[in-house]
């Protein structure tokens, strides 16, 4: 059973817009129906019932809210804090995928729990404007992290990219912020595949090591690659957002990549993100993870170690904390306060 002390920080939470209304293109929809095909086969079963209309596709094809989204994370889970991400998909969708106004206001119904990371594409509509906003989503909305996303239907560009990627982090460093988040691996539309590869990541590693560079996803289906990045650069860590609901479909292949990751790169470096609300309400993922073990079968074959306790702990919320300057004691003394009061 999960103890009441563990302190919960998702890395990985979206106030989405799939809305009919947020489509860019005539064919969106085919990047929408893909995408939301990912969460209904990783959801328990029901949730489109307690934060929908009852049905699967419409429950979740919307522009979600900070009240909805709250119940979810909040009220109907364990989680203590959150970082809500903006992903600027503007190709596809209008405004993006998780819209930077949406992300803010969420942040904004919520001030002491969850933290704004903000998001610029060098492509749309330049460099200079990329800078522009960087500048305008730290100093007026508050951004504690940026979030990229390389890839998108007929053009790309690269982490590593000395013109198109590294003003961005030259500003980044300047505005105060330490974190630069990157979607690797899987597109959630038709971009191209290798377009998201991680190996860019290691020149920008390289060039920038006061930076820490987050590699969301383990980049899968790159996941070889991820892990020698990982194990090689110590300012890269590894978002587990989009990988934690394997075990509702695979739960043998998430524990073998746990277990690599435990044995290759530690868990001080491994992140919890829960993709809420599009993979559902966390609670479920969050008791599987606290209970899991990895089998014998697996420590025999490959060396793994056992994950433990302090593994679960880091990973859950602590590595996250750690790396906002969050206060755990304070944070839960705040969260047994909001218990009181409600109750």
């Amino acid at each position: 059973m999960l103890n009441n002390d563990v302190f919960i920080f998702d890395n990985a939470v979206h106030n989405y817009d799939l809305s009919d209304a947020n489509m860019a293109r005539p064919d969106s929809g085919l990047d929408r129906a893909f995408h939301l095909r990912l969460g209904d086969r990783r959801r328990t079963s029901g949730q489109e019932l307690t934060y929908g209309n009852g049905d699967m596709y419409a429950s979740f094809a919307r522009r979600w809210n900070p009240k909805d989204l709250g119940k979810l994370l909040f009220d109907d889970s364990a989680t203590d804090m959150a970082m809500v991400q903006a992903v600027v998909l503007y190709d596809v969708y209008k405004k993006g995928f998780a819209p930077v106004e949406a992300q803010y206001e969420f942040a904004r119904a919520f001030p002491d729990r969850v933290m704004f990371c903000g998001g610029v594409d060098p492509l749309y509509p330049s460099v200079e404007g990329a800078l522009e906003e960087m500048d305008r989503q730290v100093k007026v909305l508050g951004a504690k992290s940026f979030k990229f996303y390389n890839a998108h239907i007929g053009k790309s560009w690269r982490a590593d990219d000395p013109v198109l990627a590294y003003p961005l982090y030259e500003r980044a460093r300047e505005l105060g912020i330490k974190v630069l988040q990157f979607h690797k691996g899987f597109p959630i539309t038709r971009a191209r595949l290798e377009d998201l590869s991680p190996l860019d990541i290691q020149g920008a590693a390289t060039d920038f090591p006061d930076l820490t560079f987050a590699i969301h996803h383990l980049a899968l289906p790159y996941f070889e690659e991820t892990v020698y990045i990982a194990a090689r650069f110590p300012n890269v860590i590894l978002v587990l957002s989009g990988t934690m609901h394997l075990p509702m479909i695979a739960p043998w292949q998430f524990k073998d990549y746990m277990g690599r990751l435990l044995r290759d790169v530690g868990s001080e470096r491994i992140l919890w993100g829960s993709e809420a609300p599009l993979f559902g309400n966390p609670q479920p993922m969050i008791d599987w993870f606290w209970n899991m073990e990895i089998p014998e079968e697996l420590q025999d074959r490959y060396g793994y170690p056992q994950i433990t306790q302090q593994d679960k702990r880091r990973i859950l919320g602590e590595n996250q904390a750690r790396l906002f300057g969050v206060d755990v004691e304070a944070a839960k003394r705040q969260a047994r306060a909001r218990e009181r009061t409600a109750a």
